[in-house]
């Protein structure tokens, strides 16, 4: 390739930089132009105002790039304009070898020693702040010119200290002229040097690819988890979250559910009513971590566009050149609408809805036919009175729902003016209220069931469904007997599955030794209920037999038909769960079969069970007897005054064992 064409500021500490680039970079041949950037040119223009065009130093080097008068410019990158120009890419970000800062000062005086009422130049705002947060007497005016300049300006009289660049002045050879490291936080992109060139250019790109670190850094994603249940995760932020290294959430997600992802899980909540994290904390976290190589998750509760400091997240990261990407998630609004069978609008009566803010000291009361306040339980008396005196009629009415979507979830059905008369109340939290004439088609629901099984499908009819598992399915830890098993099939006669799981487990085993369905020629597949052997279509195998009672009685009973009908008995393998009951070995080998019972998956009590307010379940079904075990080893003894449902006669028994012991 030809010599590229290198554009820079003819500064003494600009023309360093582009010599440390191509020390980097020695196989790489260039022409250098040099220029006075409009800042450099207007040193009367303060950079602490905010007044200061945001491409102060970058703007002349941008267009000879867009022009093509230059291939690429070399910047400080916290010089860089944000958003950058249109048709302007970074290329390269070359690491810093020191991001401190340094005071400058007559007679070498520390911070500390500088007296009360000392004049301290910066060109920073972060520094201003920073500065002052330590020495709130000091005194800070804005200093510009190169850093030979400032230093002249100090030495003069004209200032008693300057704050400069630690890595500046390492560069220029001005050590000497340190009084101070200074211990405050700084630019996250001091020290950096950025290379820039116009958009599409990935010849430059490819030229630069090794030391800089644009191509090794991560991304960072933030992730909405829904209103708390994981089920209304959605697919895109599964994926996200099973790709990520490191997943940063905090108390509105759900962190037993997050043991599933091997990612690093980093808390970045809130403790006692406390900031556990400041957001400029947070954001320095993300930052750092995604310079690390990692891919990293933001997790938010709900949806990241709505009340989630999510702009603050977005512009501090792209401002410092890390690429973000953002996977919308359910709204607790949309989520509580759902919960409560209405929608949030309805011809007629609602055209529009209003999300709002519930905590501002100044009660927001948007001109909307619906009205969604989050994070409003302080001030739902002045809610109700802001809105009642503003004209809304005090019948309006106004829904509450606590724990939205979760199994503890409460409603409270009111109205603006009962709310605004009635004596301040503490509802459970977290609360959100819907204020609107929509809250009218809400219906007290028939009654909330309490499933404790890994399904709930079947009992969907039942009213509404609280899903709290007391199992936990996993493959089985030592799977070399069922291995074994497998390569003896032709030794069996029946392979009889009693769940789906079975047949799941069974499966995967059997495909992962590098078989398929061909090994099962010749054996007579059995299968309990309609759940099973549709899981066994899911594969391909229709059951030649399907026991109808969905029992362990059911299964023996089919055994024992069969044979009547054929005079035979024969060989049954029964790939199962760990803790599986003796009635279907038993039932069979009373009957003449001979019975292999293998493990093919585990039954566990869960790791972080969800307990729920069982004064608010009027239903509560068990599918198994581990249900009903781990149900007693959560909640210590069975209620009373519950309907209680249980699936077969297996789990009946069981529960009538367990209601006699508890006599």
């Amino acid at each position: 390739m030809e010599k590229i064409k290198v554009i820079a500021r003819n500064s003494k500490l600009s023309l360093l930089q582009v010599e440390e680039v191509f020390q980097h970079y020695k196989n790489i041949a260039y022409d250098l132009q040099d220029i006075e950037s409009w800042g450099d040119q207007h040193k009367e223009v303060s950079l602490l105002d905010g007044e200061a065009p945001a491409d102060i130093f970058t703007r002349e080097l941008d267009n000879a790039l867009i022009e093509g008068r230059a291939d690429i410019s070399i910047h400080s990158a916290k010089d860089l304009a944000y958003p950058l120009p249109s048709g302007i890419e970074v290329i390269a970000l070359l690491p810093p070898f020191d991001q401190t800062d340094s005071l400058v000062s007559n007679n070498r005086l520390t911070l500390e020693q500088l007296p009360a009422g000392a004049i301290v130049g910066t060109s920073s705002p972060l520094r201003k702040q920073e500065l002052l947060s330590l020495r709130p007497d000091l005194v800070v005016e804005g200093i510009r010119g190169t850093i030979e300049e400032r230093i002249a300006q100090v030495e003069h009289g004209k200032y008693d200290a300057a704050i400069v660049a630690t890595c500046a002045l390492k560069r220029l050879g001005l050590e000497h002229k340190i009084a101070q490291i200074l211990p405050f936080a700084t630019h996250p992109l001091q020290g950096y040097i950025a290379i820039t060139a116009a958009e599409g250019r990935h010849d430059l790109k490819q030229l630069f690819i090794g030391k800089d670190v644009l191509h090794r850094q991560g991304k960072v994603c933030l992730v909405g988890f829904g209103p708390g249940n994981p089920d209304l995760l959605t697919i895109a932020g599964e994926r996200e979250l099973k790709r990520a290294d490191v997943i940063y959430y905090d108390d509105l997600t759900n962190k037993a559910f997050l043991s599933h992802y091997k990612a690093e899980k980093v808390y970045v909540g809130k403790r006692s009513g406390k900031h556990s994290h400041e957001q400029n904390d947070i954001n320095a976290q993300l930052l750092q971590s995604a310079r690390k190589g990692n891919y990293t998750i933001r997790l938010k509760g709900g949806d990241p566009s709505i009340f989630a400091h999510t702009n603050e997240e977005v512009e501090y990261l792209q401002r410092n050149l890390v690429k973000v990407n953002i996977i919308p998630g359910i709204t607790a609004a949309s989520a509580m609408a759902a919960s409560a069978n209405i929608g949030l609008t309805h011809r007629g009566i609602s055209s529009s809805v209003a999300f709002v803010s519930g905590h501002n000291k100044d009660i927001l009361t948007p001109n909307a036919d619906t009205l969604v306040y989050y994070m409003g339980m302080s001030n739902l008396k002045p809610i109700a009175s802001k809105l009642i005196a503003e004209g809304r009629p005090a019948k309006t009415p106004m829904l509450l729902l606590s724990n939205v979507s979760l199994a503890n979830e409460q409603c409270f059905k009111t109205t603006i003016g009962e709310m605004a008369a009635s004596p301040k109340k503490d509802f459970p939290t977290p609360l959100i209220a819907l204020v609107g004439n929509v809250a009218q088609f809400h219906q007290e629901p028939k009654g909330r069931v309490l499933v404790t099984g890994t399904d709930a499908k079947p009992y969907l009819h039942l009213g509404t469904i609280v899903h709290t598992p007391l199992i936990e399915i996993s493959s089985a830890n030592n799977q070399q007997e069922l291995a074994n098993e497998i390569e003896q099939l032709k030794r069996y006669n029946y392979l009889l599955f009693t769940s789906r799981y079975a047949v799941h487990y069974f499966f995967t085993k059997l495909i992962s030794m590098g078989f398929d369905n061909r090994e099962l020629n010749g054996l007579k597949i059995i299968s309990i209920g309609s759940t099973t052997s549709n899981e066994l279509k899911e594969i391909g195998i229709k059951a030649d037999l399907e026991a109808t009672d969905n029992t362990s009685e059911g299964v023996v009973e089919l055994f024992q038909k069969l044979k009547a009908e054929t005079g035979k008995t024969g060989s049954v393998l029964l790939p199962r769960s760990n803790i599986a009951l003796p009635i279907i070995p038993e039932g069979l080998g009373n009957l003449g079969y001979q019975v292999k019972c293998v493990s093919a998956y585990e039954n566990h009590f869960p790791a972080n069970p969800q307990k729920v307010d069982l004064s608010t379940i009027d239903t509560i079904v068990f599918s198994s007897p581990s249900c009903i075990d781990g149900f007693l080893k959560l909640y210590g003894a069975l209620p009373k005054g519950k309907n209680i449902v249980c699936r077969g006669s297996t789990t009946q028994n069981h529960l009538r064992q367990k209601q006699a012991n508890n006599k």
